[in-house]
C-alpha cells in the first residue's frame, strides 16, 4: 500500500516526479473566478434570450432548449463513459489527467435534472415536444400499440430511474476517488473496477432507454434499433472533446505540464477520430437501413428533414461532423499539438450541436414556410449557448475545487511515462 505524506501525495511510483509538485498539480485559492463569471454570464444571457424567445415561438424555444439540455447530458455522459472503460481496462496512461473525466462524470446527474424544465416547458406548451402526450394524438392506431410504453406516468418514472441511477454511479464512483487521495489505498481502485463492471452494462442499458424517451419518442411513430448505438456514439465523441479541451485550457494556464503531454493530447486525439469515423459508421448504416427496408413509420424521420433547408443541415452535419475532420485529424502533428486538437475539440462540439439540432429541431416548423425558423435562430442560438454556459460554469467549479490530479493513483507513473509510437 502506498504510504501518504502530510501533503496526502503518495510515495508509490511517480510521487516524487517533478511534474507531480504541488503548484503544478493544484489551483491557486480564486482560480478560475474569471472563466466562471464569463461562463455564469453566458449561461445567464443565452437563457434570457432563449425566455424571450418564448413568447415569440414557445414551440421553437422549447426545441431549443431541449438541444441544449441533450447536449449537455450527452457531454457528461460520454465522460462517465470513459471513467468505466478506464477503470474496467486498467489503464494506466490516463492516471494523470483520469480526475478530470471524473469532474465532468460527476455532474451528470445534475446536468439531467434539467430534463424537468423541458418536461414542464413542455406541458405548458400542449406538449409541442412529446406529441403522443397530447390530446389530438390519442385514438392513434400506432400510438395505441405503445401505450403500455408511453404513457405520462411510466415516462417521468423511467426518467427519475435514470437520474437516480447515474446519480449513484456517479457519487460511488468519484466518492472511491476522492477516497483514495485521502488515504492512499490502492485497494480502491481495484473496488472502482468492481463498480465499474456492473456499471458499465447499466449505464448502456439507461442510456439507451433515456434516448429512446428523450428523443426517438418526439416523433412517436418513428423507431430505430440502432438509436441507443447512434447516442452512445455522439456522447463518447463529443465527451472527449471536452476532455480535451478541459486539458488544453489547464496546459495554457500553465498547470498540468509533464503530466499531460503531447503523447497524451496524441492518444485522445485518436479516440476523438476513433468516434469521429464510428458516429459516421452509425449514422449511415441507420440510414442505409431505412432507406432499404422503406417502412413508413421510419422513412417519415428523413421525409421530415428533407424540406426547406433541412437538407443544408444535414449536409453541415455530414461534413463538420465527419468529412472534414475526418481527413485533418489524420495527421499527426494536428494531434500532438494542444492548440490544433483543442481547436477541433471545439468544431466537435460545435458539430454535435448541429447533430442534435437536426435531431429535435424539425418538430417546432413542421408544414411551415420556413421549416428551419431561420428567422428566429437567436433562440437557438440563446438556448443552447445558455444551458452550455451553466455546463461550463459547473465544470470550472469542479476543476478548480481540488487537486487536478488522483494523487494517490497506484498508475500515475505509468501515465508519467506514457509515449506513443504509432
Amino acid at each position: 500500500m502506498s504510504q501518504v505524506s502530510a501533503a496526502g501525495h503518495s510515495h508509490g511510483v511517480g510521487a516524487d516526479h517533478p511534474a507531480l509538485r504541488s503548484s503544478n498539480i493544484s489551483m491557486a485559492p480564486g482560480a478560475g473566478t474569471g472563466l466562471k463569471s464569463a461562463f455564469i454570464g453566458l449561461g445567464v444571457l443565452g437563457l434570457v434570450v432563449a425566455a424571450i424567445g418564448w413568447f415569440k415561438d414557445s414551440t421553437h424555444a422549447l426545441a431549443a432548449f431541449h438541444v441544449g439540455v441533450i447536449t449537455a447530458i450527452t457531454i457528461c455522459l460520454g465522460a462517465t463513459f470513459f471513467v468505466l472503460i478506464f477503470n474496467l481496462v486498467n489503464a494506466g496512461w490516463v492516471s494523470t489527467f483520469k480526475r478530470q473525466y471524473e469532474n465532468v462524470m460527476s455532474l451528470l446527474p445534475i446536468v439531467a435534472l434539467l430534463m424537468i424544465p423541458v418536461f414542464v416547458l413542455d406541458a405548458l406548451d400542449g406538449h409541442a415536444l412529446y406529441n403522443w402526450m397530447s390530446a389530438p394524438a390519442h385514438g392513434d392506431v400506432l400510438l395505441e400499440k405503445k401505450t403500455g410504453f408511453l404513457n405520462p406516468m411510466f415516462f417521468y418514472a423511467r426518467s427519475a430511474f435514470y437520474i437516480l441511477l447515474w446519480a449513484y454511479i456517479t457519487s460511488t464512483l468519484r466518492r472511491l476517488s476522492l477516497q483514495q487521495d485521502r488515504t492512499g489505498d490502492k485497494w480502491l481502485t481495484a473496488k472502482a473496477r468492481r463498480t465499474s463492471a456492473w456499471a458499465i452494462l447499466v449505464l448502456a442499458l439507461s442510456s439507451a432507454f433515456a434516448s429512446f424517451d428523450w428523443l426517438m419518442s418526439i416523433d412517436f411513430k418513428f423507431f430505430s434499433t440502432m438509436w441507443g448505438v447512434y447516442f452512445f456514439a455522439g456522447s463518447a465523441y463529443v465527451g472527449t472533446a471536452t476532455m480535451i479541451l478541459i486539458l488544453a485550457l489547464l496546459r495554457r494556464a500553465g498547470k498540468m505540464e509533464g503530466a499531460v503531454t503531447s503523447e497524451h493530447f496524441h492518444d485522445l486525439g485518436k479516440l476523438l477520430f476513433s468516434f469521429t469515423v464510428f458516429w459516421a459508421y452509425i449514422a449511415f448504416s441507420q440510414y442505409f437501413l431505412i432507406w432499404y427496408s422503406g417502412v413508413p413509420e421510419e422513412t417519415a424521420f428523413f421525409h421530415m428533414r428533407e424540406q426547406g433547408a433541412w437538407p443544408l443541415v444535414g449536409l453541415a452535419v455530414i461534413i463538420s461532423h465527419f468529412a472534414l475532420p475526418f481527413v485533418i485529424m489524420l495527421f499527426r502533428g494536428i494531434k500532438r499539438n494542444p492548440t490544433t486538437i483543442a481547436f477541433f475539440a471545439v468544431w466537435s462540439i460545435a458539430a454535435h450541436v448541429i447533430d442534435m439540432f437536426w435531431v429535435v429541431r424539425p418538430v417546432a416548423h413542421v408544414g411551415a414556410a420556413d421549416p428551419v425558423g431561420w428567422g428566429m435562430i437567436w433562440i437557438d442560438a440563446g438556448a443552447v449557448l445558455g444551458v452550455l454556459g451553466l455546463l461550463g460554469w459547473l465544470i470550472v467549479g469542479r476543476v478548480t475545487s481540488g487537486p487536478l490530479v488522483g494523487v494517490n493513483d497506484p498508475r500515475l507513473g505509468e501515465s508519467l511515462e506514457h509515449r506513443n509510437y504509432v
